[in-house]
């Protein structure tokens, strides 16, 4: 099966309605994709209108291609999203050569302590939902990175505190 290659153009946030456009789906279809897939999880901002980053992106496109091209059921994509993620693989990214208004979504835009604070609660909902089917070495693992993820936020946030005293 042939795959056309999406220009994800150079951003760090994108609106809804561009990752509808990029991915060929409708906005109540990424919305069920978030709660299906744990691992497609964006952001809000201050408005509480979501925010993805360019990772979101491409898993939205990459659980796309395991659906619609390879005719995946949603818990096969799962699994299968699941396996690439721990096995290390990586999602494959085209980016588009022209830059189209990064600086409009600036302005809502995270600081690294609420990015970090995101994936950590990204990795504790991927945790809570599959605990039950890892091992306790596994169990242990996700538990040291747990902890380094909230070491990581702390200094992100004693650092965001300092420079803004300054």
């Amino acid at each position: 099966m042939s795959r056309s290659a999406v220009a994800i153009p150079e951003k760090l946030f994108f609106k809804i309605g561009e990752v509808c456009e990029l991915a060929g789906v409708q906005a109540h279809v990424l919305r069920y994709w978030e709660s299906e897939f744990p691992m497609l999880a964006p952001q809000k901002n201050r408005a509480g209108q979501r925010v993805y980053r360019k990772r979101d992106v491409e898993m939205a496109l990459r659980i796309k291609d395991l659906l619609y091209e390879d005719q995946y059921t949603i818990a096969g994509a799962k699994k299968r999203l699941a396996n690439d993620l721990r096995g290390g693989g990586k999602l494959k990214v085209v980016s588009g050569e022209e830059d189209e208004g990064n600086a409009s979504s600036s302005t809502d835009s995270l600081d690294p302590a609420s990015e970090a604070r995101a994936t950590l609660k990204a990795a504790a909902t991927i945790y809570s939902k599959e605990v039950g089917k890892k091992t306790a070495e596994d169990r242990e693992a996700l538990r040291r990175i747990a902890s380094e993820l909230r070491e990581l936020l702390s200094l992100l946030e004693k650092e965001t505190r300092g420079s803004t005293s300054n």
